[in-house]
């Protein structure tokens, strides 16, 4: 698997998935849970969505 998303990307995703796991913990709604998918593909490195646009924000090809 050829990882596509980069730092900086991975640092917004992070800070993306625990904002909503707060929203969600605060109002007390599963939606929170979506914030697992930022934070999954930012520990993964690699996003499905990016695939069919050819997209990657790595800058270096591994």
């Amino acid at each position: 698997m050829i990882k596509n998303v980069g730092s900086s990307d991975k640092l917004i995703r992070y800070l993306l998935g625990l904002v909503i796991l707060g929203f969600g913990y605060y109002y007390k709604s599963w939606w929170g849970l979506v914030g697992i998918i930022p934070i999954g593909t930012a520990l993964m490195g690699w996003c499905p969505a990016y695939l069919p646009f050819k997209l990657s924000t790595n800058k270096k090809e591994d």
